[in-house]
């Protein structure tokens, strides 16, 4: 190679070099007069995000807010069966021969019982119901736990002198001991009236007579099938201590389910009667309607009691609105010792199916019984009325229309052709506490 073309070559070199050299000294001026790439990421993450979340994302949310409550629902479910002792609590329908006996009674009607008035179960909307259950301002349950004395067992160990005695022992659970046999009227002694023992109306004091403290019961007595007159657990354990069941039409196949034999179960439509331990049961009409779940209503049938002995009548209502049927039974099987008229649970946007103060002053007079004693009051929170109001409308109105009211405290027993209680326990509880 010749020295000139050596030198050539060397030229283009060092100007290649230059070239190089150049390139860099722009890109190191560009990179500090120009943001990087990762400085315009930067910068955009610092803005504010005011645009909303894309469709991707929502729908990626939803998923997985769909598959949180696949995993939950069947948990919660199997919980509430299981609280129910596994549906057992819903009791089960009428089929065969208890079916057709259901469907021969005057008073089943297209699959359903029907009541001797027309009876429309409410007068105002649903959102009315609910707003005032939310926001009522009536004091509903008691300010303090209350306290009984609580029964002691003993109490029945003999009949009582003048051979009618009454014993409340909370709601429309009365233990009546009537001339030598003792009659249990809606045994509810679990602590709440529903199919679950979780949820449900919760009762505002422990039984004061406990369950394992029943003594033997000649009857039982079930006015219908809602559960807070029909309670499971109760007839379960009752089943053991009592020697029949007496029940409108319908009812039986709950108790079948539970247990019960057939033969301790004595099933009657309106105005039906048997005799037994030496007192006639009668099934009489009442007014108002039955079911224990979301597709059985009017299924089975609803009835108030006459209990007669050889000396002495009792009349139990269950729960019932007003109607003339009370002045037939008043004619045909009064008059009456002693009648235990449901007095609460009443408002103005059910009138037809419960009584309140009013009507059951006026039940008691169409029954001509001597003495009233409220049921159905004080024990759970089912309406809008404050939980002391149905015994005081009744107290005001009883005393100008000369109405021999009994006012026991829970748990107290009383002969009712002596002195009659008048506690007012509702008031100071501690007065019931002292006796």
């Amino acid at each position: 190679m010749s020295a000139t073309t050596s030198a050539k070559a060397q030229g283009d070199a060092d100007k290649q070099s230059d070239r190089s050299l150049g390139a860099i000294r722009a890109c190191m001026r560009r990179s500090l007069t120009e943001p990087s790439e990762l400085s315009k990421v930067r910068a955009t993450l610092a803005k504010p995000q005011s645009a909303p979340a894309s469709p991707t994302a929502r729908f990626v949310l939803a998923r997985a807010l769909f598959r949180l409550l696949v995993l939950i629902l069947p948990v919660v479910l199997l919980l509430g069966w299981y609280s129910t002792d596994w549906g057992r609590a819903f009791g089960e329908p009428a089929v065969g021969a208890d079916l057709e006996r259901i469907q021969r009674s005057p008073h089943y009607a297209e699959g359903a019982f029907v009541n001797l008035v027309p009876t429309p179960m409410t007068t105002g909307s649903t959102w009315t119901m609910l707003w005032r259950w939310g926001f009522g301002e009536q004091e509903r349950h008691p300010a303090s736990p209350l306290v009984f004395p609580g029964v002691e067992p003993a109490t029945f160990a003999a009949s009582p002198a003048s051979g009618l005695r009454l014993t409340w022992l909370g709601h429309s659970t009365v233990l009546i001991e009537i001339d030598g046999q003792r009659v249990l009227t809606d045994p509810v002694f679990g602590e709440r009236t529903s199919p679950s023992r979780w949820v449900g109306p919760q009762r505002f004091f422990p039984p004061p007579l406990a369950l394992t403290d029943v003594p033997t019961i000649d009857a039982v007595v079930i006015s219908h099938d809602h559960y807070d007159h029909l309670d499971y657990e109760s007839i379960v354990a009752l089943g053991a201590v009592t020697a029949k069941f007496f029940v409108p039409l319908g009812v039986a196949a709950h108790l079948k389910s539970w247990g019960i034999e057939p033969a301790r179960i004595v099933e009657l439509d309106w105005w039906q009667s048997a005799v037994h331990a030496g007192l006639e049961f009668t099934a009489t009409p009442a007014r108002h309607f039955s079911g224990r779940g979301l597709s059985d209503k009017n299924h089975t049938e609803w009835a108030s009691w006459a209990i007669v002995g050889n000396a002495h009548r009792v009349f139990f209502t269950g729960d019932t609105g007003y109607f003339d049927g009370f002045a037939e039974v008043g004619a045909r099987l009064g008059p009456f010792d002693a009648s235990l008229v449901e007095a609460g649970a009443y408002d103005e946007l059910w009138p037809n199916i419960h009584l309140g103060p009013e009507n059951a002053l006026r039940v008691h007079r169409d029954l001509r019984a001597k003495v009233l004693m409220p049921v159905h009051w004080g024990t759970f929170n089912l309406a809008f009325h404050a939980w002391t109001e149905p015994i005081e409308r009744l107290r005001t109105l009883a005393r100008p229309a000369a109405v021999k009211l009994a006012q026991p405290y829970p748990g107290e027993s009383f002969e009712v052709s002596a002195s009659l209680p008048s506690s007012t326990w509702w008031k100071e509880p501690s007065q019931a506490n002292e006796r």
